[in-house]
């Protein structure tokens, strides 16, 4: 194998300009922490078209990577999980193009990746995104956008003092839109709150701090960020919105706030389940899959598999628009994450044993953290939702309706890119209050 041990040749980003990552300006700012970029590597333009294969690959391994950390939990309470699946599947894209030997064969049959044009898919999904992205500081959360903000952000901050692989950089540079921060992880005083402000820019400052917990003996901390924001195309009247019903798992009936709303969508059902896609103003669409309630196994988030996704997904893209009454809890849900585990679930040993097979990027580089942290918050005029993953890493060196879905008993939702079908979010709702 041949290893790249020379550190990459950087230059200043005139005045920081990146798309995908920056410190904030209004907050104090480390003088040594800036953002550089690979010289002379600019990003690839792809047509999404182009890269249709890859993407249906895409959105098959989020489903997985989503049915599993519904499954984990985290730490989510009372039941209730929020997750990102489309974040991991982005940050774990960008950790496999360092990867070489067994560590890659597995990150790519565990995960369902692409055998070509892994990287190239990836930028082509992440182009289709760019178009609804904005400033999620920006956003007036009360008053959630017709226009969607979909903000994806990708960051890598790597130990100064640490050689990275020049051809790493570069290829998350072409596809990623990735600069890197060159920080000293042992001066926590000054890279902790680089990270931190990173987070909280990205996400609106709905998340403040990187998921995992700072170590100094890191070299090497690369993160995903995504931010949304959108109003329902036909928001709900909080007039009409009321205590009502909702049986938990073991049968214990609570009393939450329920929104009404009797609006056209895609509807779909199946033996046991039922499914709906409610749209956003534009190009997303929250779907909801109802298992059937009091039956074996409808308690939990496993009751809504992979292939219960796949075959709502089907059904409801070969939907005719019915007009459906829709009663809808309201939420607001926030889950952290240990990735460990969920990768030792997936079945991702060697990504996490390896001490060897990250030479690319940094020699004898072994996984140390992977957290995420997701939440969201959905009412009447719409849906915000944020997400962060971080994997670090130390070297070693009103009419009648036709149909009608009532969402009082737990459900699994999801944030769709209508576009590419990607699960951007995904939950499970046990417990709405």
């Amino acid at each position: 194998m041949n290893r790249v041990r020379k550190a990459v040749t950087l230059i200043a980003a005139a005045v920081l300009a990146s798309g995908s990552a920056t410190i904030s300006a209004c907050a104090p700012q480390p003088s040594d922490v800036g953002l550089l970029k690979a010289d002379g590597v600019t990003r690839v333009s792809v047509q999404t078209a182009d890269y249709s294969g890859q993407l249906e690959a895409f959105t098959t391994s989020a489903r997985k990577l989503g049915a599993t950390l519904l499954a984990d939990g985290g730490d989510g309470a009372n039941g209730n999980v929020v997750s990102s699946p489309a974040s991991l599947l982005i940050a774990l894209s960008m950790l496999r193009a360092g990867a070489s030997g067994a560590t890659a064969a597995e990150m790519d049959a565990v995960l369902g990746l692409p055998a070509e044009g892994r990287d190239e898919g990836m930028n082509a999904l992440l182009a289709s995104l760019e178009k609804y992205d904005g400033d999620p500081g920006a956003v007036d959360e009360a008053n959630p956008p017709r226009k969607p903000v979909m903000h994806a952000a990708n960051g890598l901050f790597v130990d100064k003092g640490v050689p990275t692989g020049e051809g790493y950089l570069g290829t998350l540079a072409r596809h990623y839109g990735t600069g890197v921060y060159p920080v000293s992880f042992q001066d926590e005083a000054v890279t902790k709150p680089a990270i931190d402000q990173w987070v909280s820019k990205n996400t609106g400052g709905r998340i403040k701090e990187a998921p995992a917990k700072y170590m100094t003996d890191n070299t090497f901390s690369l993160l995903n960020a995504l931010y949304f924001a959108a109003a329902w195309q036909t928001p709900f009247d909080a007039n009409d919105t009321t205590d009502q019903p909702f049986t938990k798992a073991g049968g214990e009936v609570i009393q939450v706030p329920t929104m009404h709303l009797g609006t056209n969508m895609a509807y779909a059902e199946a033996p046991g389940w039922k499914a709906v896609d409610l749209p956003y103003a534009e190009g997303f669409v929250m779907r909801f899959v109802l298992p059937d309630g009091g039956t074996p196994g409808s308690e939990g988030p496993a009751a809504v598999s992979p292939e219960v996704l796949s075959d709502a997904a089907a059904r409801l893209g070969r939907a005719a628009q019915d007009m459906v009454q829709i009663s809808l809890p309201k939420w607001d849900h926030k889950t952290t994450f240990d990735l460990r585990k969920v990768f030792e679930t997936l079945g991702l040993k060697e990504t996490l044993a390896t001490d060897t097979d990250f030479d690319v990027i940094q020699q004898g580089m072994k996984l140390t953290q992977a957290a995420q942290a997701a939440n969201i918050t959905v009412a009447e005029k719409g849906t915000i939702a944020s997400a962060v993953t971080q994997i670090n890493a130390k070297d070693s060196a009103a009419l009648i309706p036709d149909r009608e879905i009532v969402l009082d008993h737990p459900f699994h939702y999801q944030i769709l890119h209508v576009e590419t079908g990607m699960p951007l979010f995904a939950g499970w709702v046990a417990d709405p209050r």
